[in-house]
């Protein structure tokens, strides 16, 4: 069987083509800029080649089918339109990556099936994303398009450690923050629930549904079965760190407002995802992913991820605007609670 994914390099998809290219069942094709090529295992096929410029990019397609089809960076409507146009006829199956983030916030209830109602009034990402999924559900129902939705959450890889807070840099300053000694800044009281799920095993998920007709049609949330609090999350990290946890709570609304100013849209990431409590409910995935499970919990995942870090630590960019940013939050923190106190 045949697979092109575009992309191919980045968190989810990475765990999906190394899975997939230990498999002789396929046959897998990476459609980018070819600017990562080092990472990419043996045996992938790479076409290189930019998504966005259509007329290339059927010119190299030309004569070409295959079973799936995996756009893992289409993030608006005019991204797959053109990929419906491309691969209308050239497939038996197109994956679009949408996003758990596009449920709605908060939803009636903390535990998320595929039926809970989509809509994100705090983050433009998340909309444009639902946006997506109108059309495409629009031509599966009209055309028959062979489309099957697959909403992640926080998935993370050897590369990144997932956050509630951080800078544009990423992950990094917070690390670093934590090494000095510093207290990090933590959403609301740190104790909403989330769901981390390492890539290794979010790609059982994803594969399982790759070629399978009860799939067509459908949407499925991927995400790994173990639930904590952010509190427990910085802590894990701390502890792998084998640093002490200094947390410094700051409420959402409040970043949110704050963050305005510099340029950071917590607004997004916090109200429209990060700070509400979810629990995912992922029977409906199990059904025909049986072997679906974590089997990396965190408090391993985030020591595979830390070694892999102090051991690229040059790949990694220091964030100074961002450390102070967290200094003149828990400044204004600290006043107001003086003024508080004096009142």
């Amino acid at each position: 069987m045949k697979a092109l994914f575009i992309g191919g390099t980045g968190t989810i998809s990475m765990g999906i083509i190394r899975k997939l290219s230990e498999d002789p069942q396929w046959e897998v094709y990476l459609l980018n800029r070819g600017n990562r090529k080092d990472e990419v295992p043996e045996g992938i096929n790479q076409i290189v080649a930019d998504i966005n410029d259509e007329e290339a990019v059927a010119k190299k397609l030309e004569g070409m089918q295959f079973d799936v089809v995996s756009d893992f960076i289409a993030f608006g409507v005019e991204a797959v339109q053109r990929d419906y146009r491309l691969f209308k006829d050239k497939t038996k199956q197109y994956i679009f990556i949408s996003s758990a983030s596009a449920y709605n916030k908060p939803a009636a209830s903390y535990v998320i099936t595929e039926g809970t109602t989509l809509a994100n009034p705090h983050w433009e990402y998340s909309r444009n994303k639902i946006a997506c999924e109108e059309f495409l559900l629009d031509k599966y129902r009209k055309e028959g398009f062979p489309v099957t939705i697959v909403r992640p959450s926080h998935t993370y890889d050897e590369r990144n450690i997932p956050l509630g807070v951080h800078g544009d840099k990423g992950f990094y300053q917070v690390i670093k923050r934590m090494q000095q000694g510093k207290p990090v800044i933590v959403h609301g009281d740190g104790s909403s629930l989330w769901a981390v799920t390492f890539n290794r095993d979010f790609a059982v998920g994803y594969t399982a549904l790759m070629g399978n007709r009860h799939a067509i049609g459908e949407a499925f949330q991927i995400t790994g079965d173990e639930i904590l609090t952010w509190n427990q999350i910085y802590q894990t990290i701390a502890d792998a760190l084998g640093v002490e946890f200094k947390p410094y709570y700051v409420p959402s609304a409040f970043l949110a407002e704050t963050g305005k100013a510099y340029g950071y849209d917590f607004e997004g990431s916090l109200l429209g995802d990060k700070a509400v409590s979810v629990v995912f409910d992922n029977s409906k995935l199990k059904r025909l992913a049986p072997k679906m499970t974590t089997t990396i919990p965190f408090n391993k995942g985030v020591r595979i991820a830390l070694d892999y870090v102090m051991a690229h630590e040059g790949r990694y960019q220091e964030d100074p605007e961002f450390d102070k940013f967290c200094d003149k939050v828990i400044e204004a923190m600290e006043n107001a609670k003086k003024q508080v106190a004096v009142k």
